[in-house]
């Protein structure tokens, strides 16, 4: 990054912690947590412990991050190296990307800046000016990927509240900042669970490594007593109505269970996946020990914050979380693919110099697909 644009970068970062101290507080049981925080070009800093709102905001004014973050676990000691913390237990938290929803609408959205010549181009198998297929890619998120990462959401809070008997008020959704949402639950029977018992957790919530077994079926003796009733709760009721469907449909289903083979109805287990299971980063879930992006705090890859999502289904990251102000800046963009912040639309531009509102101008050089040099 250009010293220019992390001259700007910082200042902008700067104004709007002032501006907005606010949006931006300290956890509950923040003397037990561990922070850290990352500056323009520069490496992390953890193990620091945030008593206050009022140290927390001393902390961004004075260091002007890149990104904040926060501890899930409660320590003991949250400054001293990791094995000396003594682990108390741990927010179960669940990271739902719209990057891993593999969606076909991904490549419409995506650059490319070749890492031979530096040009800038929507993805394709090669760059155009030199050839080269060495490039790295940036994506600018569209509506219909928060969309597909809303679903996932919802499918999640279905499995954390019937199934995992979590109480509603103890679940909080937060946008990221960038492509997706941190899903936290607070004050739950799952505070102390290990990391291995976090990753059988997220095995169930992704509807993973489901055998045939589970739901009466056997390879040689097919017990039909024993295969799911409709108003089952978890993978076993969601299992038998999507296949069986109603209980004036069961006789026939399993006839056809039967008719088949262990092989065809672990294929149609498979199949459910995407419809019964939740798609959570389980690396995510299962680590006890990670920190967390700060909620009101700004996220170095796009410019956006990260802000709770009272109303998911109304929430809009491009207006909600778009909070920079809009101060005119003059930059030279490469961005080929359209874009809207606060309803209104930017790009493409093709390596032209341009007036924008600040919080337009960030984005793009977060992005890397724009500079004030």
């Amino acid at each position: 990054m250009h010293e220019i644009d992390q001259r700007l970068l910082e200042e902008s970062f700067k104004k709007y912690y002032f501006d907005n101290f606010d949006l931006i507080h300290v956890p509950d049981r923040s003397s037990e947590r561990e922070f850290g925080y990352q500056k323009f070009n520069v490496g992390m800093n953890r193990h620091i412990s945030l008593k206050s709102d009022k140290e927390l905001h001393l902390l961004l004014i004075t260091n002007i991050p890149s990104d904040v973050y926060c501890s899930n676990a409660y320590y003991s000691f949250p400054t001293l190296p990791m094995t000396e913390k003594d682990w108390q237990g741990a927010d179960l938290i669940f990271d739902i990307d719209s990057k891993d929803l593999n969606l076909n609408c991904r490549k419409e959205h995506t650059c490319a800046k070749c890492s031979s010549c530096n040009t800038i181009f929507q993805i394709q198998s090669s760059c155009p000016k030199c050839n080269s297929t060495k490039f790295d890619t940036k994506s600018l998120t569209c509506n219909i990927c928060i969309s597909s990462a809303k679903d996932e959401v919802t499918k999640l809070y279905d499995i954390l509240i019937n199934d995992l008997a979590i109480e509603e008020e103890n679940i909080q959704t937060y946008f990221s900042g960038n492509e997706g949402f941190h899903i936290y639950v607070t004050n739950s029977q799952y505070q102390k669970l290990s990391s291995r018992e976090r990753s059988e957790l997220a095995d169930y919530i992704m509807f993973r490594g489901v055998i045939p077994e589970t739901f009466g079926i056997k390879k040689f003796n097919f017990e039909e007593s024993s295969f799911p009733e409709l108003n089952e709760k978890g993978w076993r009721g969601k299992v038998a109505k999507q296949i069986i469907g109603s209980k004036s449909k069961k006789p026939k289903a399993i006839r056809e269970i039967i008719a088949g083979s262990y092989t065809m109805f672990q294929k149609k287990l498979d199949d459910l996946k995407d419809v019964i299971g939740a798609k959570i980063d389980p690396n995510v879930t299962m680590d006890v020990h990670r920190i967390f992006r700060l909620a009101g705090s700004i996220n170095s890859k796009s410019g956006f914050s990260k802000v709770l999502c009272k109303n998911i289904e109304k929430f809009n990251p491009f207006a909600d979380a778009c909070l920079l102000d809009d101060e005119t800046i003059e930059i030279r963009a490469s961005c080929p693919i359209q874009f809207k912040l606060k309803n209104r639309k930017f790009g493409p531009y093709n390596d032209e110099k341009i007036s924008v509102p600040k919080y337009a101008a960030v984005y793009m050089i977060c992005k890397g697909l724009a500079s004030t040099a």
